[in-house]
């Protein structure tokens, strides 16, 4: 068997730059993150703990299993970040009719800590929009929230 020359193969890296979709995404994922965490800094909340917060606000009580499902997020990482809105006393984790599954619910403290991130968040996200201008601001929204599941559900 042949091994391909790997010098030859890594003339592709160049192009690597300019076409990897998943560099910019994640890069732009990063400079945005950055963005709504400062603005989210004074009630104590980084981006995704506020977006937890929003799910499950949007849920309502619902089987983690589930929330890591609708976030498209592994199970295990999920607990870890809910453990800590649990140990603020922002969200509470119960056991459902079956006691393997656990329920999520904010709690009164998680409904005002989000209520009072609101704000901030829409401050957030007027500079995001400014930054991009809001006609691709527009267009870019669209784009992800049309975005199919990349991985298969069943």
């Amino acid at each position: 068997m042949t091994k391909p020359n790997s010098q030859s193969n890594l003339t592709k890296v160049s192009l690597i730059p300019s076409s990897c979709m998943g560099m910019h995404i994640r890069r732009a994922s990063r400079i945005v993150t950055q963005i709504y965490d400062a603005a989210l800094r004074p009630v104590g909340l980084v981006l995704n703990q506020f977006t937890l917060l929003v799910a499950i606000h949007l849920v309502e009580s619902t089987p983690v299993t589930r929330l890591a499902q609708e976030l498209f997020t592994d199970q295990t990482t999920l607990t870890r970040n809910l453990k800590v809105l649990e140990k603020r006393k922002l969200v509470i984790m119960e056991p459902g009719e079956d006691r393997r599954i656990r329920l999520v619910s904010l709690t009164p403290e998680g409904r005002a800590l989000l209520a009072q991130a609101l704000p901030l968040w829409e401050q957030a996200q007027a500079e995001v929009q400014a930054r991009f201008g809001q006609q691709r601001s527009q267009e870019l929204l669209s784009l992800l929230c049309d975005t199919p599941s990349l991985v298969d559900t069943p």
